[in-house]
């Protein structure tokens, strides 16, 4: 009598796999849920564009227990200048807000703009070292009062 053994676990290294990636999504966003009891998650996003319907810059970001996350915030390099990121950003602190947030958190590499965000009040938190180039990403955190002070406005 021959006896096959039962196949066991495998482990598979691969490219990208959506299907994995929507997996693990909803398990760890039902884990954390159940250890923080805070369930309601939600995204959202600021969009600037031009008379010609082109992307000025944009930000994306989620919100989660009370807090927001920025996930992405971009400016076309022509409008860099003109004041578009201080807006988005205080259009996304506006929205969290209203979602009932009360504090903020972004990362920014050492090469984009952790001043920028540091102009608005978000202070560093720690670093992730070794990003190529000799950069580090710089994780910030910024409580958000209630209603906009005046610093909040410029």
């Amino acid at each position: 009598m021959t006896t096959h053994p039962r196949p066991g676990p495998t482990l598979r290294t691969g490219a990208r796999d959506t299907e994995l990636n929507d997996r693990l999504t909803a398990e760890l966003i039902a884990f954390n849920a159940d250890a923080t009891g805070s369930a309601e998650r939600d995204m959202f996003s600021v969009k600037v564009t031009d008379d010609a319907g082109e992307l000025i810059g944009g930000l994306a970001a989620w919100t989660w227990g009370g807090l927001c996350g920025i996930e992405m915030v971009w400016v076309r390099e022509s409008d860099r200048k003109g004041g578009w990121g201080s807006r988005m950003l205080r259009a996304a602190e506006a929205e969290a807000r209203r979602r009932g947030c009360d504090r903020m958190t972004v990362s920014s590499f050492t090469f984009q703009a952790p001043e920028f965000y540091q102009q608005h009040g978000y202070a560093e938190t720690g670093r992730t070292l070794g990003i190529p180039g000799g950069h580090a990403d710089v994780h910030m955190f910024k409580p958000l009062s209630p209603r906009p002070s005046a610093s909040d406005a410029t």
